[in-house]
């Protein structure tokens, strides 16, 4: 009865079920994967975003860099904006529209200073344009801000080039821009979210993380991939027992006598 399992059609068959059943476990296990990490990523940012002010020199050194743990941690610091050495962050989009970041280095003293983003301004008339750029406060202030490790191609999905207009940059980082200043940077920058005293006029606040559902998509996907095999596998034995019922029938109907005209 179940010889038909050996057909070449039957076999074919077989093969695709004993491929879709593992492609499906990877899929799942790799959403699950997704799921805790993003799950992490996103209480610990959380965490971060309401954790009480520490000094930025707690978190990271001059040349160093920004532990994973600490980004988006609230951090303070207290010096003069350089002005002189204030550069534009290309390529910088928020709330649909493109424009610049304003980065301005925050001297600290001790021959140190931090980068501090000061938030976003919108882009020229034209790609040549220079944009309007509040000036920073004089004088020395005390900032208040997200910490953000320095940014790589990898990180940012910015392709980095060379031949920018004088005063820009494509990336923040801290390696690159530091070879340029007469001080000594520490690793990553900030973004501003507040200064005392307030500035007079100041670019569009960086907007803040948003860490989403904390990977519920993931979730809800590793789930269905698994109900994916489940269906795979019940469907295979469907058909089969649906072909052995048919085979059946058939063969019932050839074993039942001819009836006998009267």
């Amino acid at each position: 009865m179940y010889r038909f399992l050996l057909t070449p059609r039957w076999i074919t068959l077989h093969v695709v079920v004993l491929l879709v059943i593992p492609a499906f476990v990877f899929l799942g296990r790799w959403q699950f994967g997704r799921y805790e990490e993003r799950s992490t990523s996103s209480h610990r940012i959380t965490a971060n975003l309401s954790a009480a002010p520490v000094h930025v020199e707690e978190l990271t050194t001059p040349g160093g860099g920004v532990r994973v743990q600490d980004g988006y941690r609230t951090v303070t610091a207290t010096g003069t904006f350089d002005t002189a050495h204030q550069l534009l962050v290309r390529r910088r989009t928020q709330s649909s529209v493109v424009g610049f970041y304003v980065l301005t280095p925050l001297e600290t003293g001790n021959g140190q200073a931090v980068l501090v983003n000061r938030g976003w301004v919108k882009a020229g008339a034209t790609a040549d344009a220079l944009p309007e750029v509040p000036a920073p406060s004089p004088g020395q202030v005390t900032v208040t801000g997200r910490l953000r490790p320095s940014e790589t191609e990898e990180s940012s999905g910015i392709r980095d080039r060379q031949g920018l207009p004088p005063g820009q940059v494509l990336l923040i980082s801290t390696e690159t821009i530091g070879r340029g200043l007469p001080y000594r940077l520490l690793g990553g920058y900030v973004e501003l979210t507040g200064q005392s005293p307030k500035a007079a006029e100041a670019p569009a606040p960086v907007l803040e993380p948003d860490v989403g559902g904390g990977g519920g998509l993931n979730l809800a996907y590793g789930v269905q991939w698994w109900l994916f095999i489940g269906i795979a596998i019940g469907g295979w034995a469907l058909l089969i027992r649906r072909e052995a019922a048919d085979l059946r029938e058939a063969a019932s109907g050839k074993d039942r006598p001819e009836p006998v005209d009267a």
